[in-house]
């Protein structure tokens, strides 16, 4: 009795690369979400931390969610 598991051409191997390789929607609009969110922080991080701002932290964490949820909707329009 011979067990072959490592011949190449085998439907499990190009689902454990394709698995490998595979980002969820939700990673992809987190990732594009930290871009967008490095910018907008970029541009606003004088206004916030000025003391207008209650909470710059929580300012931050909205701006944070704002920005994957743009970035969600520019993915599902893309």
């Amino acid at each position: 009795m011979s067990f072959d598991f490592l011949t190449s051409g085998l439907p499990l191997q190009d689902l454990v690369f394709g698995a490998s390789i595979y980002f969820p929607p939700l990673f992809k609009a987190v990732i594009v979400g930290f871009f967008i969110w490095l910018i907008l922080h970029h541009l606003l991080r004088e206004w916030m931390y000025s003391g207008e701002i209650w909470h710059p932290t929580l300012m931050d964490l909205s701006l944070f969610s704002l920005s994957v949820s743009a970035a969600l909707v520019i993915l599902v329009v893309w």
